[in-house]
């Protein structure tokens, strides 16, 4: 008798518990999808690993995206044509203000933050023989800077608009742009991407090359004219070939998604993500600041309600103001 009982009650449980499961579901897509970047940067790494962690945790068809960068991915997202995008904060608050590139004057209403992922440094690298080893070296040459609406494909000219070198820009992802730069197509590759940059990687492991960020003149004149990126120190040993600490700039990285996500699937994303940092650093080292303790980084984008509700369980204060 005692036995039947604890029968009835672990099945009641189990009913109990699926039901939860199929309320807490309720709205949820078969699939999710993931906009990264080209192949060769640390987003394509880091989206598709992302839907990987995703689609075994939840049960979903989520796969990455190959995209143009986050100019791209935030515009995805805003129209409803992924759901979930990764971005760094600049092009980001551009599109919320309307003015970005890819979609002028339209403001990017309905976009939310899920979760912070790492910092973006802008790094270049040249091949040795070609005496280039600052960006002050650049003028009258052909430089490649990423894919057009990325992050680097955006910033890269104009802060070489800022330092008044004269280049030819040349776009493509960044396995294609490591491979002109072998190729004497482009006399250098700047990028920015979570370190290490794997094209970088790969170019350190083939040819003689040389790793440069900015010099001090530089670095005070890049932080001055755009404040939406801040100093960072990138590491000596990061790649081979760099032996000493190199001074750039960087900017955060957030993953976001539609305004329409269900709270729930928004809360479930953040809580996965944030709650699993050694499973983020399997995917990409970057993910080392893919912290809750970084989500203060965002200082304008409204948080998803399921993210809200996730970090104010962990006793972290969303301020109202970006609450979306």
């Amino acid at each position: 008798m005692r036995y039947t009982n604890f029968a009835a009650l672990a099945a009641a449980s189990i009913m109990a518990v699926s039901a939860a499961s199929a309320q807490d579901r309720d709205g949820w897509p078969s699939e999710l999808t993931v906009g990264t970047a080209s192949q060769g940067g640390v987003y394509f790494v880091y989206g598709n690993g992302l839907a990987g962690f995703l689609a075994e945790e939840l049960g979903l068809n989520a796969s990455g995206e190959v995209t143009g960068g986050p100019v791209q991915n935030v515009t995805l997202v805003q129209m409803g044509d992924h759901d979930i995008g990764l971005v760094t904060m600049g092009p980001a608050f551009e599109a919320w203000t309307g003015v970005s590139e890819l979609a002028p004057g339209l403001e990017h209403s309905e976009i939310r933050a899920l979760f912070p992922m790492y910092e973006t440094p802008f790094q270049g690298v040249a091949l040795r023989s070609s005496g280039i080893s600052s960006v002050s070296d650049f003028d009258g040459k052909r430089i490649g800077v990423g894919p057009a609406g990325g992050t680097p494909g955006t910033y890269w000219p104009r802060f070489m608009d800022t330092l008044g070198v004269n280049v030819t820009v040349s776009n493509a992802g960044a396995a294609d742009t490591a491979g002109q730069l072998k190729d004497g197509l482009v006399d250098a590759f700047v990028f920015a991407a979570g370190l290490p940059i794997g094209a970088f990687s790969q170019l350190a492991a083939e040819s003689d090359v040389v790793m440069f960020g900015f010099t001090e003149e530089e670095l005070a004149t890049i932080t001055e004219a755009h404040p939406e990126v801040s100093p960072f120190t990138i590491p000596a040993g990061t790649y081979t070939t760099q032996d000493e600490d190199q001074h750039s700039v960087a900017m955060w990285n957030f993953a976001i998604a539609h305004a329409d996500m269900p709270e729930s699937l928004a809360y479930e994303i953040t809580k996965l993500v944030m709650e699993n940092n050694d499973r983020m650093l399997q995917i990409h080292a970057a993910a080392a600041a893919t912290l809750p303790e970084n989500v203060g980084n965002n200082s304008f984008l409204p948080f998803h309600p399921g993210a809200v509700r996730y970090f104010e369980e962990m006793g972290i204060e969303i301020p109202d103001d970006l609450k979306g």
